[in-house]
């Protein structure tokens, strides 16, 4: 199944009053929730024109409350981002949104890798997904492709060192067929490319899904063009798709298209750039704030979230795949991030 279909007009149309229903159920499932709507001016009956115009929470409040929409009793799993000590966020899933973003995350990868499960390479450690209840971010990703592949080989073994005669193994059983490589972009670089390049490995056949830890990769100027071209010059991978996501939307991936100059959107799903200064919603080419939308999100109020990365909407309805095409240019600098999340607890926003 197919979820990059939807040209902009349509996605508007199908994801306006699907949000606007999620607004109301967390409004009336969360106190934490309904008090910040109210103090900001989103009370019931509120209409609402356009998704920019539905009420956000800045990604970092998930940080710092506890923002679920089910009982405790029906907490099924709690995902935690990536940070220091008391700086994560927590993410509250119960049964169905477990299920639920399972299977749309597969549908959407599906698009590039087909229906039938790949044999898989992945870029990590199996101790990266030991406790099954309380993942990491990278945990909780890597879990979640792992679902998509079969025969698994990690690249990593128990000790975090690259395994070479691992990925040989795994390349005479399987690389002479199609075969899916998972891997954080900067541990792809570092331990498969690498690894391939100096081993004369062939990933030709390989499809890479990647993604995150590209600001570990500037110290040797690799932009996502030069990582392309080195994977495909050293080690003959063309396929390679990155994606943008996180663990307060977990299920949504913004994948890259086949041309691999942008991301883009599932039909579940959308993004708005807004100015950093005036939130207003701004137009292709003018960069600014990321807002990611989706209509995933039920045990826990993330359908509407402002991120702390700069992006910006490079084109509608006029690429590969339907819909915004956009590129992430970085992450807001960390004071600045932390006024825009005050700004709107404070009910500026």
């Amino acid at each position: 199944m197919n979820v990059f279909t939807l040209a902009q007009p349509e996605r508007e149309a199908q994801l306006l009053p699907r949000l606007v229903e999620l607004t109301d159920r967390h409004r009336a499932r969360g106190a934490a929730y309904a008090n910040i709507l109210a103090a900001i001016g989103h009370g019931p009956g509120r209409e609402y024109q356009a998704v920019a115009d539905l009420p956000w929470l800045p990604v970092r409040l998930f940080k710092t409350r506890q923002l679920k929409s089910i009982p405790d009793d029906e907490v099924f799993k709690v995902l935690t981002s990536s940070g220091t000590t008391g700086d994560v966020s927590r993410i509250y899933l119960d049964k169905a949104a477990a299920a639920a973003q399972t299977r749309m995350l597969g549908q959407t990868l599906q698009t590039v890798l087909g229906p039938k499960r790949l044999p898989m390479l992945i870029v990590d450690s199996t101790a990266i997904v030991k406790n099954r209840r309380s993942f990491s971010a990278r945990g909780a990703g890597v879990l979640g492709m792992v679902t998509f592949g079969r025969d698994h080989v990690w690249v990593l073994d128990e000790h975090d060192k690259p395994d070479v005669e691992a990925v040989r193994g795994f390349l005479a059983a399987h690389g002479d067929q199609p075969f899916l490589i998972f891997g954080f972009t900067f541990m792809v670089w570092l331990y498969l490319y690498e690894l391939a390049r100096d081993n004369g490995l062939d990933l030709s056949n390989g499809v890479l899904v990647h993604s995150g830890g590209w600001k570990k990769l500037v110290d040797r100027q690799v932009d996502n063009a030069e990582f392309r071209r080195a994977l495909q010059a050293g080690t003959g991978l063309t396929r390679i798709h990155n994606f943008y996501g996180m663990v307060e939307q977990i299920g949504v991936v913004y994948l890259e298209g086949p041309d691999g100059d942008s991301l883009y959107c599932p039909d579940f799903a959308d993004i708005v750039i807004r100015d950093p200064e005036t939130w207003e919603p701004l137009p292709p080419g003018r960069p600014g704030l990321v807002e990611v939308v989706s209509t995933l999100p039920e045990s826990y109020p993330g359908h509407v979230l402002l991120t702390e990365d700069l992006g910006v909407i490079n084109g509608i309805d006029d690429g590969a795949w339907p819909g915004k095409r956009f590129s992430i240019l970085g992450r807001l600098p960390r004071a600045e991030a932390r006024g825009c999340s005050d700004t709107f607890a404070g009910g500026s926003a």
